[in-house]
């Protein structure tokens, strides 16, 4: 819906397998084993992802709204998909949502070879009054994982400052580049900061970190991802309906900008997702054929109708 393929209907087939295996358990739901006012700790129980952190969000805004801030680790969780969606959620509710989340190794330490450091995303969304909200979803590499896995399934190049194979070489092949590590973001800074992430997110939790934390793209194994959600409630610090003006201001300044040469609209976070969503919500989803052969072959032998002309 926002326009990220590389997080949508493409990873159905990866959850699923984990959940054939039994890696990902179907069947439970997050413990709470630390309640302390604002802050609280889950278990996922290596259970679904999004369930367990849209529990988590919805704890930490619970808290927030009694204490003015809430925070929630969370311990054995899954890959949730898209973060702003669940600090979205804390935007709606008149928060600034935060969450932190580590992943499975996707590139080296910086001067390394070895892949050991998760992409680590981390996302911040605020309300913006009158307009979408501000919505900031960052992956620590230089791109997300997932867009080297769609640009191997349209048999598409990715640009030679994505990703490196094997040997630390520049590669414009994806698979080379899912097979070796992808690039930090802003060199060593985006190194750095996915480091930090996988401390706030893994090692304050109790969950795994670095390279023993299993992604989606394995059918097997505990996940072990951890995460961290925060709230802040905005009316805790000033009226909300002040916020939101200095908000609607921010984002007018932003947009009213003078214009670089060949740029026709600036845009503020999260703005693009608002636009895709509206446009998607008319035209519908364009999904890839290779996607749609896979829902049919796997609505097939879940034995269920086709699914996807």
């Amino acid at each position: 819906m926002w326009g990220h393929p590389s997080h949508g209907v493409l990873r159905t087939f990866w959850y699923a397998r984990r959940m054939q295996s039994g890696a990902t358990r179907i069947n439970v739901q997050p413990n709470l084993i630390t309640d302390a006012s604002a802050i609280a700790v889950l278990d996922g129980e290596n259970g679904i992802g999004q369930v367990i952190t849209k529990r988590a969000m919805t704890e930490a805004i619970g808290r927030a709204s009694e204490h003015g801030i809430g925070a929630v680790a969370v311990r054995n969780s899954g890959h949730f998909g898209t973060a702003m969606y669940f600090t979205k959620m804390a935007a709606e509710r008149g928060c600034i949502g935060l969450l932190f989340t580590n992943a499975s190794p996707a590139m080296a330490p910086w001067g390394g070879r070895e892949k050991l450091v998760g992409n680590n995303p981390w996302s911040i969304a605020a309300p913006a009054g009158k307009y979408p909200a501000m919505m900031l979803d960052v992956a620590n590499t230089a791109v997300a994982r997932g867009k080297l896995y769609v640009a191997r399934q349209r048999n598409e190049k990715i640009p030679a400052d994505w990703a490196t194979d094997i040997f630390g070489v520049p590669t414009d092949d994806p698979a080379m580049g899912i097979a070796g590590n992808i690039l930090p973001m802003a060199g060593h800074k985006g190194y750095a900061i996915a480091t930090v992430v996988d401390m706030l997110s893994g090692i304050l939790s109790g969950s795994s970190f670095l390279n023993n934390v299993v992604g989606p793209y394995e059918p097997q194994g505990n996940s072990g991802v951890g995460h961290l959600a925060m709230a802040i409630d905005i009316a805790s610090f000033r009226p909300l309906t002040e916020f939101n003006k200095d908000m609607e201001n921010m984002v007018e300044k932003i947009k009213s900008a003078p214009l670089s040469p060949e740029t026709e609209e600036i845009f503020y976070p999260g703005e693009l997702e608002a636009k895709h969503a509206q446009v998607n919500l008319e035209r519908g989803i364009s999904i890839p054929d290779s996607t749609v052969d896979e829902l049919n072959d796997a609505a097939k032998q879940l034995g269920v109708p086709k699914l996807v002309n």
